[in-house]
């Protein structure tokens, strides 16, 4: 498998002209960026995200619950552009960058120990979200990175969050990035 190369990156998210690849930059906790997209929705008349649960075989935080779509951006490649590529890339979804409704940008980080090795992550993240009413049957899921999804509603995923109520790996501060 190829490496994933990624910008190294200021407090900004602004790229500093050096490269790493990503299992270095877990290693060690260089600062990199991700694109983080909620999918959301008005069902029963309730305001709806969508969860992913990752796979089991993930590097981090497998099996946990996470925001809708996710992922580290590629050296070179812009917020927008590798937000769309993981909705594409994980749940078979396509999208428009007018549809991207940007919340900012967040600081992620985290030490932990997945798989018996340590990982630093220290990523700063461009948060969306759009509005796509669609059924997970519908969605073609990457069973290497996404194990299921659900709807729940926004409230009682804010709930769970904060009173650790399912395995998740989602911040309560990014969650009350969505205007919601």
């Amino acid at each position: 498998m190829a490496k994933e190369i990624l910008d190294i990156v200021d407090d900004n998210g602004q790229p500093t002209g050096e490269v790493i690849d990503r299992v270095t930059a877990h290693r060690e906790g260089i600062l990199h960026r991700t694109s983080h997209v909620w999918l959301v929705r008005m069902k029963d008349s309730r305001l709806q995200v969508l969860l992913q649960k990752r796979s089991e075989e993930k590097d981090s935080y497998p099996g946990c619950y996470d925001i809708s779509s996710a992922g580290h951006i590629p050296a070179g490649v812009d917020f927008e552009d590798s937000a769309l590529r993981e909705l594409r890339e994980e749940l078979g979804l396509t999208a428009d960058s007018s549809e991207l409704n940007d919340c900012g940008l967040i600081r992620i980080q985290s030490e932990s120990f997945f798989h018996g090795a340590p990982f630093k992550d220290d990523q700063v993240s461009k948060v969306f979200y759009i509005w796509k009413d669609v059924e997970p049957e519908a969605m073609k899921l990457q069973v290497s990175e996404v194990s299921g999804v659900i709807w729940m509603p926004l409230d009682e995923c804010r709930r769970r969050v904060r009173d650790n109520s399912m395995p998740h790996c989602i911040l309560p501060e990014e969650l009350d990035m969505l205007p919601f």
